[in-house]
C-alpha cells in the first residue's frame, strides 16, 4: 500500500505520464476468461503508438450526436497526449479543456475497492467473510460476502433502476435530496434478489453502497476521509474530491448535461446535484489526469499489497469482451490487447478510465452528456485509438474472437443507473 511518503518522490513522474483525455458467472470458481498471451504491459510485441488523429475524431462523431463536449488524455511511459472539441457550458459558449473536473460516476466504485482492499491488508477484514459479519442484520442472507458485493455477485437488486426508470423526472426527484446509504440499501431490499449469493454477475449500484458502509464501519470515518487519506492525499490528486452532499463541483469544470428519454428534447443541465443517491457508487469528481495517476498507481503495485491487487483481479465473465473482479473491469479490445479499469456514469457525464496492465499507459475519456447510447458507444471507442493504434480504429482489422463495440453495449452492461448510463 501506498504512502504519502512513498507517492511523493514518484509523482512527478506520474503527473508527467500520457493520458488520453460506467454477465453472468457460475456461483462456483469461474476459470478466467482467456485472452491472447502479452508481455505484462498487455501487449505481445511493441506497443503501437496511440492513434491521436483516430482519437480526435471519435470525439467529433460523439460531440456530433449530441455531447456538447468530448476530452480525451493518454499517459504514456511519460508522454502526454491531449485532445477536446466541444464546450464545457452551452450557456456561455465556454470551450472544454483536458483540464476541466468533472463527476466520474462508477469509476468511483474503484476508489471504494480500493480503500476495502486496503482494510483486507491491515487484517481488518475478510473478503469471504459474511456482509453481516460487519453490519449485523443489515442483509437477508449471511451467505452474501464481501467478495460478492465487490465482484456484482451478491444478488442484490439495483434499486436505481426504480429510482430512474423516468430519467429526467427521476433525476429532478432526487437531485436536491440526500439519502443514507441503509435508506438506499433499504430500497433495494424491497425487492426480490436477482441471484443466490455467489451466482451470476448481476450490475447493482446497491453492492458499493454496501461497500460504503463497510469502509464506514471498519474505520470509523466518513467516506471523504478514508478517500482522501487513503488515495487522494498521498497521490496528490489535486482535481480529486468527494463533497457529498455538496451539490456544486469546486474549482473549474464541465457543465453535465442530461439527455431526456423523448428525441428532439432539449438537454438538462445536471451540474448541480448531491449525487446521494450513489454515493460510495458513484460521487467522486475527478479530473483525466488524476484518473490516470490513480489507475496508474494502482496497477503499478502502489495502491495495495500484490495479493490485494490480484484478488482485485480474479476475473469473472460480464459481457462480450469483458470481465469483471474486485471494482475493477476488463476490456478485451479489437486488437487482442486487455485493459483495466472502469467506466462510469453519472447524470449529465460518460467516462472511461483504463489502463494497461502494468499501468504504464493509461487513457481517461469523457463526454458531458449521459442517457445517449449512441454516445457512449462512440466514446468505447476511444480505448482502441489509445491501445491498439492505428492498425484498428477503422474496426475491420479485428483479432478474431476479439470484440467490436455495438449499440447494443450501450444498451446491456450499465456501470451506473438507467437513464444515466448504459456500457
Amino acid at each position: 500500500m501506498v504512502s504519502a511518503a512513498t507517492v511523493r518522490g514518484s509523482t512527478a513522474a506520474v503527473a508527467a505520464a500520457v493520458t488520453l483525455s460506467l454477465l453472468a458467472v457460475p456461483a462456483q470458481a469461474v476459470p478466467h476468461v482467456p485472452v491472447p498471451k502479452r508481455s505484462g504491459a498487455g501487449w505481445a510485441g511493441a506497443a503501437p503508438a496511440p492513434d491521436l488523429t483516430g482519437l480526435r475524431s471519435v470525439l467529433r462523431t460523439a460531440r456530433s450526436q449530441g455531447a456538447p463536449g468530448a476530452l480525451a488524455r493518454i499517459d504514456d511511459h511519460g508522454t502526454v497526449l491531449k485532445t477536446v472539441t466541444g464546450v464545457a457550458d452551452r450557456r456561455t459558449g465556454r470551450a472544454l479543456r483536458t483540464t476541466d473536473r468533472f463527476r466520474i460516476g462508477s469509476v468511483t466504485k474503484t476508489f471504494s475497492a480500493v480503500v476495502l482492499l486496503q482494510l483486507a491488508d491491515e487484517g481488518k477484514l475478510n473478503l469471504d467473510a459474511s456482509v453481516n459479519r460487519h453490519l449485523p442484520g443489515l442483509l437477508p442472507d449471511d451467505r452474501i460476502t464481501v467478495r460478492h458485493v465487490l465482484s456484482h455477485r451478491s444478488g442484490l437488486y439495483d434499486y436505481t433502476n426504480a429510482m430512474f426508470s423516468r430519467t429526467v423526472p427521476g433525476f429532478e426527484a432526487v437531485r436536491s435530496k440526500v439519502f443514507t446509504l441503509r435508506h438506499l440499501v433499504g430500497r433495494s431490499l424491497k425487492h426480490p434478489r436477482t441471484t443466490p449469493p455467489g451466482g451470476v454477475y448481476s450490475y447493482s449500484n446497491t453492492n458499493f453502497v454496501v461497500a460504503g458502509m463497510l469502509i464506514r464501519k471498519l474505520t470509523g470515518n466518513s467516506l471523504a476521509t478514508e478517500y482522501r487519506n487513503r488515495i487522494i492525499a498521498p497521490l496528490q490528486l489535486t482535481d480529486t474530491f468527494y463533497v457529498h452532499p455538496r451539490t456544486t463541483i469546486p474549482g473549474r469544470h464541465t457543465r453535465g448535461y442530461l439527455t431526456p428519454d423523448a428525441a428532439g428534447a432539449a438537454l438538462v443541465d445536471a451540474t448541480e446535484q448531491t449525487v446521494s443517491w450513489a454515493q460510495s457508487a458513484g460521487a467522486v469528481i475527478s479530473s483525466a489526469r488524476d484518473l490516470n495517476t490513480f489507475l496508474t498507481a494502482l496497477l503499478g503495485g502502489r495502491l495495495t499489497s500484490a495479493e490485494g491487487l490480484e484478488q482485485m483481479r480474479r476475473w469473472v465473465p460480464a459481457g462480450t469482451g469483458q470481465a469483471y473482479g474486485l471494482g475493477l473491469r476488463r476490456r478485451d479490445l479489437s486488437c487482442g490487447v486487455s485493459v483495466y479499469g472502469h467506466t462510469g456514469a453519472v447524470q449529465g457525464y460518460y467516462t472511461y478510465a483504463f489502463a494497461s496492465k502494468d499501468g504504464r499507459r493509461s487513457l481517461t475519456a469523457l463526454a458531458n452528456t449521459s442517457n445517449n447510447a449512441r454516445v457512449m458507444t462512440t466514446m468505447l471507442r476511444t480505448l482502441d485509438s489509445a491501445f491498439c493504434g492505428k492498425r484498428t480504429t477503422t474496426w475491420r482489422d479485428a483479432t478474431p474472437g476479439a470484440h467490436v463495440p455495438t449499440s447494443e453495449d450501450a444498451e446491456r452492461y450499465a456501470d451506473a443507473a438507467p437513464g444515466s448510463a448504459r456500457d
